[in-house]
C-alpha cells in the first residue's frame, strides 16, 4: 500500500508510508494505480494528461485515481530540496539521550528548529536521532550551545557532521496490491 495525503503536481518525489512507515488498508491498490505511482515516482511533475497517455488511460481516470489515493492517505507528491543549492553546506546527525521527560516532548521542541529537517525517537543507547543541516560551521556551535541548551530533559547530544551522502532516496515504501 501506498500511504499519507497530499499531491502537489509541481513537485518531484513520492512519499509512501506514513510518518512512522504505517500502511493504511482503507482502499485496494491494484495494478493500475502501482502504475500511475510509477509514473509520478519518475517525474513528480507530471500531467495526468501525460501519465495517462504513457498507460492508455483518459485524464480524467487518472485524475480520479490520485485523488481517490490521496482522500484516504495512502498518496502524496512532494518536492525534494538541494541542500547546498539553498546554502546549506553542512548536513549533521544528532544522536541525543534524554533524562527527566519523555523523548517524544523533547523531540517535538526541537522540531520547533528550521534547522532540524528530521526527528525519530528510537532505540538503544539514544532516545533521539535528528537531521540538521547548516549553512556554516559557526552555526554549529549556535545550534548545539545556544538553542539545544534551552530544551530541558536534554542529558547529552552527540553530533555526527555528515562527510558523504552515499543514497539518499525518498520512494522506499511498498506498494502492495
Amino acid at each position: 500500500m501506498l500511504t499519507t495525503a497530499h499531491h502537489r503536481r509541481r513537485s518531484g518525489a513520492i512519499e509512501c508510508g506514513d510518518a512512522r512507515g504505517n500502511m493504511n488498508a482503507s482502499i485496494s491498490i491494484d495494478e493500475t494505480d502501482r502504475n500511475i505511482v510509477e509514473q509520478l515516482r519518475r517525474n513528480g511533475r507530471a500531467t495526468n494528461q501525460q501519465i495517462a497517455e504513457t498507460l492508455g488511460l483518459t485524464a480524467t481516470t487518472v485524475s480520479a485515481r490520485i485523488r481517490r489515493m490521496e482522500e484516504a492517505n495512502q498518496l502524496r507528491v512532494v518536492a525534494v530540496s538541494d541542500f547546498a543549492a539553498h546554502g546549506y553546506n553542512f548536513l549533521m546527525e544528532v544522536a541525543i539521550e534524554v533524562d527527566g521527560r519523555p523523548a517524544s516532548d523533547v523531540a517535538h521542541e526541537l522540531c520547533r528548529f528550521p534547522e532540524v529537517f528530521a526527528a525519530h525517537v528510537v532505540t538503544g543507547r539514544y532516545d533521539i536521532d535528528i537531521l540538521v543541516a547548516l549553512r556554516d560551521f559557526d552555526d554549529l556551535s549556535h545550534l548545539l550551545l545556544d538553542k539545544f541548551s534551552q530544551i530541558s530533559g536534554i542529558r547529552s547530544m552527540t553530533p555526527s557532521i555528515v562527510v558523504d551522502i552515499i543514497k539518499y532516496q525518498f520512494d522506499v515504501a511498498p506498494i502492495e496490491i
